[in-house]
């Protein structure tokens, strides 16, 4: 599931691997893409150079070198892969790029959900995403944001337009390290919540930053997500899933919930913002 951690490696695997080479032929190899893409665009990619890679949030542009741009969303299980043009594909292989030094990028995808665009000179993607949550705005922009939201937290935080680049992962995460309930209205959290959520938002990210990026489902770094029916590790109460809007959140029911029966206590594994209301700002 690739959030902005994701997103920002495999991007920067694609600019050490691709930036300065020109497209051979291009295929589409699952009939949504081929939909999306059509023959004559795929075939108005050839001889063309690859001169930067962009990337905002979940968003990546292969920029052309006449002010095109391949724009890639991987979705729920996206990814970048290289090997040799003419090697056999890979089983989740949806789309093939030979270029010319006799290399070859594939966007692979298990769940076949992943979407590439080709856009006109000028076009963006970005448009109607909200700040990056790194970014010196980005505080006001979400208080304003989640003031206006009667909904709950957790279903407003996945709105790219509220934190680019933040999913269904990383917004557990800072849930819990905000020790927030998920369920409650976004519009009800006061001026302090909301910054120790956006801080909150900032060290999950960085944690993911510093594990290069690589998601692996069950991964131990992660203190809710996937965790269901594991001890909390704050107060070692079994964390709980729910759904809200269709997706799946994990949540500690002690540390993220003000009227539990007990009280949360510090314990293993929990970081410095877990353990204090308010960490230094980036």
């Amino acid at each position: 599931m690739p959030e902005l951690p994701e997103v920002e490696r495999a991007a920067r695997r694609l600019r050490r691997a691709i930036v300065g080479r020109s497209i051979v032929a291009a295929r589409a190899l699952h009939p949504a893409l081929k939909r999306g893409l059509g023959t004559r665009a795929l075939a108005s990619l050839r001889g063309h150079r690859i001169v930067a890679i962009d990337q905002r949030a979940k968003h990546q542009l292969l920029v052309l070198d006449d002010g095109r741009a391949i724009h890639a969303h991987f979705r729920m299980a996206g990814d970048w892969a290289f090997d040799r043009a003419g090697d056999d594909l890979p089983r989740s292989a949806r789309a093939a790029f030979d270029l010319d030094d006799g290399s070859r990028l594939l966007l692979l995808d298990p769940r076949a959900l992943s979407t590439l665009k080709v856009l006109p000179r000028g076009a963006t993607p970005f448009g109607s995403l909200g700040p990056d949550p790194f970014s010196p705005e980005f505080d006001a922009a979400f208080a304003a944001s989640l003031a206006r939201r009667r909904g709950a937290i957790k279903p407003a935080l996945l709105d790219q337009s509220v934190a680019a680049g933040v999913g269904n992962i990383y917004a557990a995460e800072a849930l819990w390290e905000a020790r927030m309930d998920p369920r409650r209205s976004a519009a009800t959290l006061s001026a302090d919540e909301v910054l120790r959520l956006a801080d909150a938002i900032r060290e999950v990210l960085r944690r993911g930053r510093a594990s290069r990026g690589r998601y692996r489902d069950g991964q131990s770094r992660f203190r809710v997500y996937g965790r269901e029916g594991e001890p909390c590790a704050r107060c070692d109460t079994p964390i709980e899933r729910v759904v809200q809007g269709g997706r799946s959140t994990s949540f500690c029911p002690v540390c993220q919930v003000p009227d539990a029966r007990r009280r949360p206590r510090a314990g293993r594994g929990g970081s410095a913002l877990s353990r204090s209301p308010r960490a230094a700002r980036p």
